[in-house]
C-alpha cells in the first residue's frame, strides 16, 4: 500500500527540498551559503532577459536575500570555480562535481543523436569548418564567437553566424567549455584549461549510471515528484529512465507514493523533509526550478502560469516578465517588473492576486519589492496601481 501525502505536505517538501526551509543568513551571504542552495537546486537555469535581473541570479536570492551577485559569477570563472555551464533542464550553471554525469550527453551530441537535431545535421555538414574553429580556440581561446563572425545564417537558429553555429556545437559536444562571459557572451575554451583538474580525472559512468544518479539529485531537488517532473529536471528521454526508477525504489532512494489531487503516482525522496511550516517570502525567477516545470506548479499550487516574454503587447494576460511571489508554502500573487537602470528605478507595472490570497499579501509584497530595490541598487519604487492588487500596492507605497 503506497503511503498517501495531502497537497499541502507536498508543497511544504517540496519547498523544502528546494531549500526554502533553510534560514535566511543573518548576515552577507557568502561561499558556504552559495554552495548549500545549489547542493538543494543541483542547477541554475540561465536565461540571457535582464529585464529584473538575469533569471540565473535569482533563485538565489529567493532563498537568500539580498547578496553579491558575484557570489555566483566567482564561481563560474576562476580556475578553482564550482560551478560550469551546460545542457540540463536547458543552458544551465551545474556543480562541478556533475560534469562526468554529462559526458555521456556530449558523447551523444557528438554522434549526432541528442537534443538539437538541427545542430547536429549542420554539425555534419560542416565537420571540416568545425575543426577549423577548434584549432582556434585550441590557438587564441578564450574566445568569444564575435571574433570570428562570419555570413549570418538565416531562418532558425536566432540567425546564428556559421562561427557562432561551430561554436555552439563543440560546446554541446563537449570540446570546449565557457572560459567566463562578458555581458552575456560565452568566452569559450578548452575544458583541460577551464575546469579544475580533480574533476577532469574523475571517472566517467556509464550512461545508465549517469543517468541513476541524475534522477537521484532530480529526487532531491523535487523532495516528492511525478516520473515526469523527474524526468525533466535533466530533460532525460524516455528511453533514459526506463528501469532507472524502479531500480532507485529497488535501493530504498525513492518511496513510492500518492499525493491527494494527483493522477499519476509519485515519488518521496528517502531524505525529503517533511516540515510542519515553511515561512517563506520570495519573489521567483521565471526559470526557478519551483516553476520551470509549467505543470508541476498547477499541480503544487493551483498555479498556471505562462512567461509572455513572446506574446504580442496587447494580447498579454499578466505583462512582459512576471514574478510569482511564495508567501507561506502558496503562490499568492504574481507581479509585472521592471529595472530600469538608467532611471535608476524598479518599475511595478501591476500586481495580481491569486484566489484565495491572505489580506497581508500586499503588505508582505511591498517589502519584498523594497528589498529588491536595494538589492538592484535603485533609487527608487514607482507603483501602477494596475491589476486588483496594484491599488493596494499603490497605497501602501504612499502612506
Amino acid at each position: 500500500m503506497k503511503e498517501k501525502i495531502s497537497l499541502a505536505a507536498a508543497r511544504r517538501i517540496a519547498l523544502a527540498a528546494q531549500g526554502f526551509l533553510d534560514p535566511r543568513p543573518a548576515g552577507t551571504p557568502d561561499r558556504r551559503h552559495f554552495a548549500r542552495v545549489l547542493s538543494r537546486t543541483g542547477l541554475l537555469q540561465i536565461d540571457s532577459v535582464s529585464a529584473v535581473v538575469r533569471a540565473h541570479y535569482m533563485p538565489l536570492y529567493s532563498r537568500l536575500g539580498p547578496y553579491p551577485l558575484a557570489l555566483l559569477d566567482n564561481a563560474a570563472v576562476t580556475r578553482k570555480r564550482t560551478v560550469f555551464e551546460y545542457w540540463a533542464h536547458e543552458a544551465s550553471f551545474l556543480p562541478v562535481e556533475t560534469y562526468p554525469l554529462m559526458r555521456w550527453r556530449m558523447q551523444r551530441a557528438e554522434q549526432g543523436d541528442e537534443m538539437y537535431l538541427g545542430l547536429a545535421k549542420w554539425g555534419r555538414e560542416h565537420a571540416a569548418y568545425i575543426e577549423e574553429i577548434y584549432r582556434e580556440v585550441v590557438a587564441r581561446g578564450p574566445i568569444a564567437a564575435s571574433a570570428l563572425e562570419g555570413q549570418k545564417g538565416s531562418g532558425g537558429w536566432w540567425g546564428w553566424s556559421h562561427a557562432k553555429h561551430a561554436f555552439e556545437w563543440l560546446f554541446w559536444a563537449g570540446r570546449i567549455t565557457t572560459a567566463h562571459r562578458r555581458g552575456f557572451e560565452r568566452f569559450y575554451d578548452l575544458p583541460e584549461r577551464v575546469l579544475p583538474q580533480a574533476i577532469l580525472d574523475l571517472p566517467v559512468p556509464t550512461p545508465e549510471d549517469a543517468h541513476r544518479e541524475l534522477l537521484r539529485i532530480s529526487a532531491r531537488a523535487h523532495g516528492v515528484a511525478t516520473s515526469g517532473d523527474l524526468r525533466d529536471y535533466f530533460r532525460l528521454s524516455p528511453a533514459d529512465m526506463k528501469g532507472r526508477l524502479e531500480e532507485l525504489v529497488e535501493l530504498g532512494d525513492l518511496l513510492p507514493v500518492r499525493v491527494e489531487g494527483w493522477d499519476k503516482p509519485a515519488y518521496l525522496h528517502k531524505d525529503a523533509r517533511i516540515p510542519r511550516k515553511i515561512e517563506a517570502r520570495a519573489l521567483l525567477a521565471p526559470f526557478d526550478p519551483v516553476v520551470f516545470e509549467r505543470s508541476r506548479s498547477e499541480r503544487l499550487f493551483d498555479f498556471h502560469y505562462r512567461i509572455e516574454i513572446y506574446t504580442p503587447a496587447d494580447k498579454r494576460q499578466y505583462g512582459y516578465y512576471v514574478l510569482p511571489f511564495l508567501l507561506g508554502d502558496r503562490i499568492v500573487a504574481r507581479v509585472d517588473l521592471k529595472a530600469d537602470r538608467p532611471a535608476s528605478v524598479l518599475r511595478v507595472h501591476a500586481a495580481y492576486a491569486e484566489p484565495g490570497t491572505p489580506p497581508e499579501t500586499a503588505a508582505q509584497l511591498f517589502e519584498e519589492l523594497k528589498q529588491m530595490q536595494g538589492w538592484l541598487g535603485l533609487e527608487r519604487m514607482e507603483i501602477t496601481p494596475a491589476g486588483d492588487l496594484g491599488p493596494a500596492l499603490s497605497d501602501i507605497a504612499v502612506s
